[in-house]
């Protein structure tokens, strides 16, 4: 796969969510949701963390939470630019197709949320019992690097009692799952999920014409 169709893939992933995060933050109010399916909803939350909500200052008492923001912000930049440089490399030494769609979504992804994290604080009004204002007159709700994730995907799958016979768990209320998630996200997970699943394939550096020879000999013997 050629660099350009990469680029290709990352700004239509940047699209779809980019359009569907600003659809959202100017539309919606922190918390409404709405009920597509019973297993599927729209519902705006903010992320002003890592993964599930988590913030550095949950792990690290000593730093506040703007502080913790800011260092979050400055490490997913720096990611970010480093699986760039990762792609740029796979795709100048014609790496497995499969590596580099994986690369690229990764990339695709973690863009998208650097975006919202580094932008959104300055382009939008605050979100919490109003619907937000694009390039509001008296500023954003946040400072350049401060934004929040914008969050909308949530799939409330299964909900209820489990069972009293499981260990542990036997009888306490379970949701599948809570977790709620944006394209960005959908992305990234799914370029590792990739990496993981298929990691033999993407991986693989022989040529196509070695490959094919080492067949061929295979089939002879």
């Amino acid at each position: 796969m050629s660099l350009k169709k990469a680029l290709f893939i990352i700004i239509l992933i940047l699209l779809i969510d980019q359009i569907s995060k600003i659809y959202i933050k100017t539309h919606f109010a922190l918390n409404d949701d709405i009920t597509v399916f019973s297993w599927f909803k729209i519902a705006f939350v903010e992320n002003d963390g890592m993964a599930w909500g988590t913030k550095l200052s949950d792990f690290f008492t000593f730093i506040s939470d703007r502080s913790a923001k800011l260092i979050l912000t400055l490490f997913r930049i720096v990611a970010v630019t480093c699986i760039g440089f990762w792609l740029v490399d796979v795709t100048k030494k014609k790496k497995s197709k499969t590596l580099i769609f994986a690369i690229s979504i990764i990339f695709a992804g973690a863009l998208g949320n650097i975006i919202d994290s580094v932008f959104y604080g300055v382009l939008f009004s605050d979100s919490d019992m109003q619907i937000a204002t694009f390039l509001p007159e008296g500023g954003g709700y946040a400072e350049v690097f401060h934004g929040k994730v914008v969050d909308m995907l949530h799939f409330p799958i299964w909900s209820g009692v489990l069972p009293e016979w499981l260990p542990f768990f036997g009888g306490k209320y379970f949701s599948f799952f809570d977790p709620v998630f944006n394209v960005a996200d959908i992305a990234i997970s799914t370029g590792i999920g990739i990496l993981i699943v298929f990691n033999k394939k993407a991986f693989n550096d022989k040529p196509k014409t070695e490959i094919h020879d080492s067949e061929s000999h295979n089939n002879l013997t």
